[in-house]
């Protein structure tokens, strides 16, 4: 069984630094090795309150260099490392953020392995299959993320970006879609999805199920439960508001 566990659920700066929702990455634990999806501020603590140990992390991915996705990358490389002392993990990040660099030079040799996230590329790491979407419409390089796993399930992360044609194409016959989303209402020169973004994706994709995470402020004060649960009853389809700490099985 793959377990998926969202630590944290915050998108957008104010959320974010106040922490109204924890800003933590995304867990999927695998029997052949747990995967770090984006470790964004707070990630080590709610590791640590979970007991998620760091050694039984064999892959962290991360789609673009912005805090809230990056932020706790170094202290958890040196700790699944050991200081550099145990030679663990491949990274998988974006070539911009490496140089920015989100990932401090002198850490960089401890893992196993850094890899480059490149657009449509498919890649294989510790027993499952991962691909990439087109570059998406964002402030810094970013990718979806779309995972491959026994029984042919798929789970994609459709993570921050604009809405543009096409974007829906990147996801098609996905099993189950998490979908970033920041604003209620879209926001000029603002380069994340809104809940009407959300809906039009849902709507044309028709995923068994659908997880809206990432949320700003706007979208805590419009209520994302309450509008979870009217788009699952508009649409006739299985659509969630994520939670801190909430659990998927697949």
């Amino acid at each position: 069984m793959v377990e998926v566990v969202f630590l944290g659920t915050a998108g957008g700066r104010y959320v974010v630094s106040t922490q109204l929702r924890a800003s933590a990455g995304t867990v999927i634990k695998l029997e052949e090795g747990w995967i770090l999806l984006d470790p964004g501020p707070g990630t080590l603590v709610h590791l640590a309150k979970k007991k998620f140990y760091l050694r039984k992390f064999a892959t962290i991915i991360v789609s673009h260099a912005h805090l809230d996705h990056s932020a706790d990358l170094n202290i958890i490389v040196d700790g699944l490392t050991e200081g550099g002392f145990k030679k663990r993990g491949s990274l998988f990040i974006t070539e911009h953020a490496f140089n920015e660099p989100v990932l401090l030079p002198y850490l960089r040799p401890f893992l196993k392995e850094v890899v480059f996230l490149k657009p449509h590329m498919l890649y294989q790491c510790n027993g499952f299959n991962f691909k990439t979407t087109s570059l998406l419409k964002h402030r810094v390089e970013n990718y979806g993320i779309i995972f491959e796993f026994p029984e042919n399930k798929t789970i994609g992360f459709l993570t921050d970006t604009a809405y543009f044609e096409g974007l829906e194409k990147e996801f098609e016959g996905i099993d189950i879609l998490v979908i970033n989303t920041v604003l209620y209402k879209k926001k000029p020169g603002v380069l994340h999805l809104c809940f009407e973004d959300a809906k039009r994706i849902i709507s044309t994709l028709r995923p068994k199920e659908t997880i809206l995470t990432h949320f700003g402020m706007t979208m805590l004060r419009a209520n994302p439960f309450k509008l979870a649960k009217e788009l699952s009853q508009e649409l006739g389809l299985v659509v969630k508001a994520c939670y801190d700490g909430m659990k998927l099985n697949l």
